[in-house]
């Protein structure tokens, strides 16, 4: 990843995060992934996520993921969620998203959000000033 922010936020892999052996159970780390990006809009972008589904009637659903799980993570580990927005466009946006802990990747993820009217719903433009907030986190991918 080059230029931009990046936005970062930790997570403890609790009890619940775990199987028997535990290790976190996969679909859970699909809870962190969400819970990083709301993460992102309370702290890096300002929004909340409560306030923009419950005032203002619009949300971000994700509607492509990819994730490669590449080592586990146990019970108690920190894990440090790197978020980068790698594309912004009129109503959706595409985020990458990287977990390590212990100085190991333990994942990776590419996150496509639409943002959308929930009275509908369907698809809307990104409004400017949520627009504008998100412009420092846009990362150039190099693949």
């Amino acid at each position: 990843m080059t230029d931009g922010a990046v936005f970062r936020c930790t997570f403890t892999v609790r009890f619940g995060d775990c199987d028997p052996a535990a290790i976190v159970f996969y679909p859970r780390y699909v809870e962190m992934l969400n819970n990083a990006v709301e993460e992102w809009f309370e702290k890096g972008l300002g929004l909340p996520w409560g306030k923009m589904h419950r005032t203002e009637h619009r949300g971000m659903p994700i509607v492509d993921l990819h994730v490669r799980f590449l080592k586990p993570s146990r019970l108690g580990e920190h894990l440090e969620f790197a978020l980068a927005l790698s594309s912004l466009g009129r109503s959706a946006i595409a985020l990458e998203i990287v977990a390590e802990g212990g100085g190991e990747r333990r994942l990776e993820a590419r996150l496509k959000l639409v943002h959308s009217d929930l009275r509908g719903p369907k698809a809307v433009p990104i409004p400017p000033d949520l627009r504008e907030r998100m412009k420092p986190f846009l990362v150039h991918i190099e693949r």
